[in-house]
């Protein structure tokens, strides 16, 4: 581990154990980074050819919603099975320019609370069936909670629906 993925694993530990960040273990990696470890290895029964991993990595978002830190992960499979397969998580700081006041944005857009959920998962950079997972609806609902939100966003695409929402 390099010293900037240090810092932003000491930054993920601080927001996890909160007021005992000084008293967390030092070295010990974060939680969020170890359950994404978890499911990476978990992928790796399943995608066991290299080319499985071409298109596909899990990803996360840790540490402070105003800091976030993107952690991304992929699975190196290894013909001598999962023990000697490798896995590979990089760290990114995620910048926020504007703080995303979905609040503002639902009053100005009248967006339904379910809208406003989609807004916010939109803006963590998630897919339709990421945030289909996270909402624990229907790909296809997201679909139309995203149709819905351009027509009143007068938007044409996600990414401009977050820049009206942004704007708001």
């Amino acid at each position: 581990m390099n010293r900037q993925a240090s810092e932003l694993a000491k930054k993920i530990n601080a927001v996890e154990h909160g007021v005992n960040a000084a008293k967390a273990a030092h070295g010990v990696l974060p939680t969020a980074l170890t359950e994404l470890c978890g499911e990476i290895v978990k992928a790796l029964h399943i995608r066991t050819e290299a080319k499985d991993w071409e298109q596909f990595e899990l990803k996360r978002v840790a540490g402070d919603p105003n800091q976030p830190i993107l952690l991304r992960g992929f699975g190196l499979p290894d013909r001598g099975g999962v023990q000697h397969a490798r896995l590979v998580i990089t760290m990114e700081e995620l910048g926020r320019k504007q703080n995303l006041n979905t609040e503002h944005a639902r009053e100005r857009f009248q967006l339904t609370n379910r809208e406003q959920a989609v807004v916010e998962n939109l803006a963590k950079g998630w897919t339709n069936k990421e945030i289909a997972n996270a909402l624990q609806i229907t790909e296809q609902t997201v679909k139309e909670h995203i149709k819905h939100i351009m027509r009143k966003t007068n938007a044409t695409t996600r990414t401009g629906i977050l820049v009206q929402v942004f704007n708001a």
